[in-house]
């Protein structure tokens, strides 16, 4: 299968390729082709250690998000551990005037995700400055900051230990439904990959013949009518809407993840400068005896970001579906949530090793003590026996 999908996604090999197959149709400074779509912009804020869904969905009275469809008719199936809540929002009017429909997703491990989408119609062109405006001159998060503070004000009692600042994370995808022409994947690689690359950089400049393979490169599709393009902060989907369901969800669920992960790291960072200022005030004898209760405080955050990573690491299940498997691994691995986990999973081991020495540190103290004690108490009857007295 991927060897099909990599034979039906051919690269034109420089710009200037792509521009020869406009003959006819129209030149790069020109965009013949009609597009429609839609523009989704995620929203993704990390907002406390868990979210108590069952008490949310009375809270809200929001329905739960269903299972992802299949991308095909097999037997395979992804499943959500715990499918994530789901309440529509008020409408977002921007200045420019552009009017967004939107939805909030409140998922078990603490991640609630905002959801804008902009249905749009237009040429490359339009599509192309519009990923450029949105992407760097609209600030989304201070907008979704605000309704998501005002929805979590009524959310309260279903946040377990929520936190006082808010990590976040933002996202674009392009979903693109209908071009003039219905083109095929390779096609469309081969005639318009260099705007694909410029919408999901966000850029209006034609990019480098590098960069724009390297964009490239990350692409998959099932059929030949069906493409994928993900960037580290946007995707371009050519798919029918049910088509581009499961990928936009496991594209959310990723970048879900690559916040999850950022908080774990932040917090063993802390953790461990914490452990470190410690130890440097000296292991002197006495200073030992406090080595247990920095050692517990130390593996009780072990254990909570232990059980917590293994949650939302889990938290949906692929059963024989290889091909959304893939297209899941691949947009983890554009967004970052690899290098993250390799960073947490470097300082849970490094936090592990601390643990210990601070332990055998106690147990060497207390060991010292008690043999102290020891010699203490004889000691004491070898006077009473040197003067006679009974003990």
């Amino acid at each position: 299968m991927l060897r099909d999908i990599e034979q039906s996604s051919t690269i034109a090999e420089s710009p200037e390729q792509a521009k020869a197959e406009f003959v006819g149709k129209g030149t790069p400074g020109t965009s013949p082709s009609s597009i429609q779509g839609s523009v989704l912009v995620l929203i993704q804020f990390d907002v406390c250690e868990e979210i108590k869904l069952d008490k949310l969905r009375q809270i809200f009275g929001a329905r739960t998000l269903e299972h992802p469809s299949l991308k095909h008719p097999a037997p395979g199936y992804i499943r959500y551990q715990r499918p994530p809540v789901v309440e529509p929002i008020e409408p977002l009017v921007l200045d420019s005037g552009e009017r967004l429909e939107g939805q909030i997703k409140y998922y078990d491990y603490g991640v609630l995700s905002v959801v804008f989408e902009l249905p749009f119609s237009g040429d490359w062109d339009t599509l192309v400055r519009l990923g450029s405006r949105w992407v760097w001159d609209v600030d989304f998060a201070a907008l979704a900051s605000r309704v998501a503070r005002q929805r979590l004000e009524r959310a309260a009692p279903a946040l377990v230990k929520p936190y006082p600042e808010w990590l976040s994370e933002d996202y674009f995808i392009f979903h693109v439904r209908e071009i003039t022409g219905s083109p095929t994947a390779a096609e469309l690689v081969a005639t318009d990959g260099w705007r694909i690359a410029q919408v999901v950089r966000g850029e209006t400049a034609q990019l480098s013949d590098g960069e724009r393979n390297e964009i490239l490169q990350s692409r998959i599709s099932y059929y030949p009518t069906d493409l994928t393009v993900i960037s580290w902060n946007a995707a371009f989907l050519y798919d029918s809407a049910a088509g581009a369901e499961t990928a936009i969800q496991l594209l959310e669920y990723a970048n879900s993840q690559l916040l999850e992960f950022r908080h774990y790291d932040e917090l063993l960072t802390r953790e461990l400068e914490g452990v470190y200022d410690f130890l440097d005030r000296g292991t002197s004898m006495w200073a030992r005896w406090r080595l247990a209760q920095a050692a517990s405080k130390l593996h009780t955050v072990l254990l909570d970001v232990n059980e917590l990573t293994e949650h939302a690491d889990n938290a949906i299940k692929f059963l024989s579906d290889m091909f959304s498997a893939r297209l899941y691994k691949l947009a983890a691995a554009k967004v970052g949530v690899p290098d993250y986990k390799d960073l947490v999973t470097q300082k849970i081991q490094t936090a592990e090793e601390l643990y210990r020495f601070m332990v055998d540190q106690f147990n060497q103290s207390r060991a010292f003590v008690l043999e102290l004690m020891v010699v203490i108490i004889l000691i004491i009857e070898l006077i009473y026996v040197f003067h006679g007295k009974p003990i």
